[in-house]
């Protein structure tokens, strides 16, 4: 599938991977919106307490779970935009 096809996927509440990635078990996922009151002692009060105590709206955005296990925000490469080995992953 195409990325198109990818992201509706994703909208969908699936998970999708590329079959070209050499890294296996790699998966991205789409992250929904929501909104949080910003607390002193969590990290983005700390980097920015002008922020604490005010509500902010977080962004959906996709993630991506790297070979190591690990969940890291992503960003399509024109590669990956372009590609149609797009697949649900498992």
């Amino acid at each position: 599938m195409d990325f198109g096809q990818a992201l509706a996927v994703l909208r969908d509440g699936g998970r999708v991977a590329r079959a070209g990635w050499n890294g296996k078990g790699m998966w991205l996922v789409l992250v929904p919106g929501s909104t949080f009151t910003v607390e002193a002692d969590r990290t983005l009060g700390q980097a920015a307490p002008d922020l604490v105590g005010q509500t902010v709206n977080y962004r959906p955005h996709i993630d991506m779970k790297t070979v190591d296990g690990e969940i890291v925000p992503w960003v399509a490469s024109q590669t990956d935009l372009l590609a149609d080995d797009w697949e649900r992953a498992a």
